[in-house]
């Protein structure tokens, strides 16, 4: 890994409000992490295994050159400048920055269930995290999808999207992009929960399929509240595809899926 560790693990570190936080959810010694913050030692592979599993990567990862870590995980260096005053990106989302509700109620880590564009007929589990930084409602949203590649050997499709969340009159509008391609962008807009505990949201997401085709298509999705902190390793393990029958997917979030559908729960559009 090189001298590529430490930095890194410094990176995926500030995502969180303190090393502590982390040490407590990984069950590591402080001092001990502290070592691998420094470089002074490398974790051993158990501990490597569960370190990416946390952060939701993997361990080769880890040792990769720090321009490049940044990006997988969407980092954001504090040292830059946000961007120029003028940026007509920024001055065009001015307004929605002042006519957007407060959405704090609802930061925290969430399953998405969707019907899979780019595998039709399966339900995809993802893992989003919603948070707020300086008056702005960002979230991540991952995806890891095992496909055939021939010979009867599957590899593994990963993908990380970055976005921004606002609440316009009484609906809530998610705009993101797949930070690791850098090649789509996709937009979900979720019913509001008007109770006083979150559980599940209901809504739709437009985008493309990651096939070779790219269909643009619609599905319904259902977001389900785990809470402001989780366990992250025992909810990475979970976000894959599922067939629609397998019994870890309740009879509730199969009937939100499918209501109002049309054949493998897709909306495509020609």
């Amino acid at each position: 890994m090189g001298d590529h560790f430490a930095i890194n693990l410094k990176l995926a570190c500030s995502h969180y409000r303190s090393i502590s936080e982390v040490c407590r959810q990984l069950s590591i010694n402080r001092a001990q992490f502290n070592k691998y913050l420094s470089g002074q030692s490398r974790p051993t592979a158990y501990n490597l295994k569960r370190i990416g599993d946390f952060f939701g990567v993997e361990d080769y990862e880890l040792g990769l050159p720090p321009e490049q870590f940044a990006r997988l995980i969407g980092a954001r260096n504090q040292q830059q400048p946000v961007g120029p005053q003028d940026d007509p990106i920024s001055e065009l989302f001015k307004p929605l920055h002042k006519e957007a509700g407060n959405l704090s109620r609802y930061c925290g880590y969430y399953f998405e269930y969707s019907n899979c564009m780019s595998v039709p007929g399966s339900i995809l589990v993802s893992l989003v995290h919603l948070w707020e930084e300086r008056g702005s409602f960002l979230f991540e949203r991952q995806e890891r999808q095992e496909r055939s590649s021939g010979l009867d050997r599957h590899a593994e499709v990963r993908c990380r999207y970055l976005g921004a969340a606002f609440q316009l009159q009484d609906r809530m509008f998610l705009i993101d992009y797949e930070s690791l391609t850098l090649n789509e962008m996709s937009q979900t807009v979720l019913i509001p929960s008007f109770k006083s505990r979150i559980s599940r949201l209901n809504g739709l997401k437009t985008g493309v399929s990651s096939g070779d085709r790219r269909n643009p298509a619609c599905t319904r999705v259902v977001w389900e509240y785990l809470g402001e902190e989780i366990n992250r390793i025992n909810a990475f393990r979970q976000i894959k595809l599922y067939r629609p029958d397998d019994p870890r997917i309740d009879d509730d979030i199969r009937d939100r899926l499918s209501a109002g559908m049309i054949s493998n729960g897709l909306f495509e559009i020609e």
